[in-house]
């Protein structure tokens, strides 16, 4: 197996020819994650939708990687309408509940194509 370990999820893809993440020993980096539906790949109107996508490829991907969300030690996203944080800390507070035991995060704005709102992108450390 190469040290560099390209990560894909079913119903996931990105048009460029890139892995959703990437493993070098106990690290995971990600690529964007968008909020496309997993099943029919379309992106949805509003910004609390493609959260609720965008979290569950979350969960997703560090199911398929051997980890949890409890690995996760930051986020970023990148959103259209910069201060519309309410379905973000929404989403946030239920993946991860307890305040002593958070990830970093960084909101940045950001001008997004194709009807996205947001994109998201994280780091991981997985249990070796």
């Amino acid at each position: 197996m190469p040290r560099r370990q390209s990560i894909h999820l079913e119903g996931f893809a990105h048009a460029n020819p890139i892995p959703v993440a990437c493993r070098i020993g106990s690290q995971l980096h990600t690529g964007v994650l968008v909020g496309r539906d997993p099943v029919t790949h379309e992106l949805p109107e509003g910004l609390d939708a493609q959260l609720a996508n965008v979290f569950a490829h979350v969960r997703e991907l560090m199911r398929v990687v051997g980890g949890s969300t409890d690995d996760i030690v930051k986020m970023t996203f990148h959103l259209a309408e910069y201060r519309d944080r309410e379905a973000l800390n929404r989403e946030w507070a239920a993946m991860f509940p307890d305040e002593e035991d958070r990830p970093a995060r960084m909101v940045l704005a950001a001008t997004l194509d194709g009807g996205a709102l947001v994109h998201a992108e994280l780091v991981a450390v997985l249990p070796d």
